[in-house]
């Protein structure tokens, strides 16, 4: 295995990571956003107010995403485990 080899592996693992993160992580920012908004027009200063939503709608989230989270991730692994048996 070459440097070259090495580089195309760590892109296609950190394209997969974003692909998997980025919409869960995309989703709380936008509760997050929603939440303060909302906290800073009513006064409200409520510490559980800025969690409980967040992790209610984080928690769906991935139960929604899950079947395409599976499925890039299955597919980086059959990349992998083609590249080994390649090199084989």
């Amino acid at each position: 295995m070459n440097a070259v080899e090495v580089i195309s592996i760590s892109r296609d693992a950190i394209w997969t990571l974003l692909k998997v993160g980025a919409p869960v992580m995309l989703i709380a920012l936008i509760i997050g956003l929603g939440v303060s908004l909302f906290q800073a027009l009513t006064q409200i200063q409520e510490m559980t107010l800025a969690f409980v939503p967040k992790i209610i709608v984080i928690f769906v989230s991935v139960l929604v995403l899950l079947p395409f989270m599976l499925a890039s991730l299955n597919g980086f692994m059959e990349q992998i485990v083609d590249k080994i048996v390649a090199l084989g």
